[in-house]
């Protein structure tokens, strides 16, 4: 009666060893296999082998990998080869990560699910190097094609007036984003590698209307015409007639600013021949042989615009380096004039 059940056990122990063997011996033949739903960079790998996997990717994965970057804008191009930036993976590396991957599991979980057509699921990202470099190189070329820097506005003087050069918007490349995409392209098998350049447009500082906010009043001051014209917003305002300086105290060309201003100024009598008996002197102002009469606006070293009784002077080269005018007609510039409104003496 007893040796039926021996039987039994024996019978059972001997079909439990030929399933574990069969099963350590299934399990080892595939070693080497890689399991379905393994793929690299979007290629699947899935019941290939260690060499049959390293084919594939060679011909699939690495023709994506060295595809060439190209940038456009407009009807310009610009291409990074894939022998320029120096594109490189170890694709050796790649089909050991896969088969590792697909030893995912104890030996029972990977036979039963290379019996029942079971997967893993794992797209595996390839480690792909390049030359920064390279990248920063094409960005230089891209922002060389397209950048144009932006142009201030610009007022010029002349004899004849005021002139404006219009400023120019300039035109610039969103080059940090454009690098963000192609670092991100660069090592991606599925990513596009052709982008179009983003650019945004770059104000000038100094535009028509901030030269006319910057430079409220502008005084151009013509020798050869005796003319004498103040600009309010860019525009003429008034015209004065004046005298300038005679042979050897000529008037000083150039320009510059108002310095200083004064009613009824004192005169510092220069140490100068012509001034005789009065050199050294100060000449209190309003004094009838005060020559600055009523009003002074200083420009430089000692020049300035005045008053003058002298009113056949006017339209002359009489004065000793200074811009004469009529009393009332500097009184009536004075008020019009702020302290650094530029003047151009042509």
């Amino acid at each position: 009666m007893r040796s039926r059940p021996v039987l039994v056990v024996s019978l059972a122990l001997v079909l439990l060893l030929g399933v574990t063997g069969g099963v350590f011996a299934y399990d080892s033949s595939r070693k080497d296999t890689i399991a379905e739903g393994v793929s690299v960079g979007g290629v699947p790998l899935g019941g290939l082998t260690h060499a049959q996997a390293r084919d594939r990717l060679e011909q699939d994965l690495l023709p994506r990998l060295k595809a060439p970057i190209i940038v456009n804008h407009d009807r310009s191009t610009w291409t990074l080869g894939a022998r320029e930036a120096r594109i490189a993976t170890n694709l050796d590396v790649l089909v050991d990560d896969a088969v590792r991957r697909s030893r995912d599991g104890n030996i029972l979980a990977r036979t039963v699910r290379g019996l029942t057509g079971g997967e893993v699921r794992a797209d595996l990202q390839p480690q792909v190097e390049y030359s920064k470099a390279a990248v920063v190189r094409l960005l230089d070329h891209v922002r060389r094609g397209i950048e144009r820097p932006a142009k201030d506005a610009k007022l010029t003087f002349t004899a004849a007036g005021l002139s404006e050069t219009e400023g120019q918007v300039g035109l610039e490349v969103r080059a940090s984003e454009l690098h963000r995409q192609i670092r991100a392209a660069i090592v991606s098998a599925t990513a596009k590698r052709r982008f179009v350049a983003q650019t945004r447009k770059v104000q000038p500082k100094n535009t028509e209307a901030s030269l006319a906010k910057k430079n409220p009043v502008v005084l151009i001051a013509d020798r050869t015409t005796f003319k004498l014209r103040v600009y309010r917003n860019l525009k003429l305002e008034k015209t004065y007639g004046i005298a300038v300086g005679s042979e050897g105290h000529e008037t000083p060309t150039g320009l510059y600013k108002i310095a200083n201003k004064a009613i009824n100024p004192a005169w510092t009598v220069p140490n100068s021949d012509w001034a005789g008996d009065l050199a050294g002197q100060v000449i209190p102002g309003g004094a009838p042989n005060n020559p600055l009469k009523s009003r002074w606006l200083g420009i430089y070293d000692g020049v300035g615009i005045h008053g003058t009784s002298d009113r056949g002077s006017i339209g002359s080269n009489a004065s000793h380096g200074c811009l004469r005018m009529l009393v009332e007609d500097v009184e009536d510039l004075y008020p019009r004039v702020p302290v650094g409104a530029p003047i151009y003496i042509a």
